[in-house]
């Protein structure tokens, strides 16, 4: 391997990001044993069909992790959020999951999650710089 080629940037090719995703999950499921994952997506759309609110995330062995939840900012205060994240739970339930996990930053809404029972288990200060990067969790 002495032709390799070094390249960084900045706007990948969706399609390059998506073969490392797959070999990425390949490897965590020859080495673990669970081929279980799927994703889970949850929209609110207005009667355009444009998204108001949601949830993108998914589900492998037992565990259900949320990477996005949005909620349109003149949406906000309706408990949408709210909503959202107990639909991703009860199908993380049926999914046979047992833990959720996810990540949020002090500009967003760690107190959000913590009043629906996710607990901080740990925490990045200066990510990014002046802020701080939350892991958190809850059992379902």
């Amino acid at each position: 391997m002495n032709n390799e080629h070094l390249v960084v940037e900045d706007q990948p090719d969706k399609r390059d990001v998506q073969f490392l995703e797959e070999q990425l999950f390949a490897y965590n499921m020859a080495q673990t044993g669970y081929r279980d994952g799927r994703d889970v997506a949850i929209f609110l759309k207005d009667e355009h069909k444009a998204i108001i609110a949601g949830l993108w995330g998914w589900t492998w062995g037992g565990c259900l992790k949320i990477q996005y939840l949005w909620v349109r900012e003149d949406a906000r205060g309706q408990d949408l959020g709210t909503k959202l994240l107990a639909a991703a739970e009860a199908e993380g339930r049926a999914r046979g999951c047992g833990i959720a996990a996810l990540d949020t930053h002090s500009f967003q809404a760690p107190g959000f999650y913590q009043k629906l029972g996710y607990e901080v288990y740990g925490a990045l200060e200066g990510d990014p710089r002046g802020f701080h990067h939350y892991h958190l969790w809850k059992r379902l």
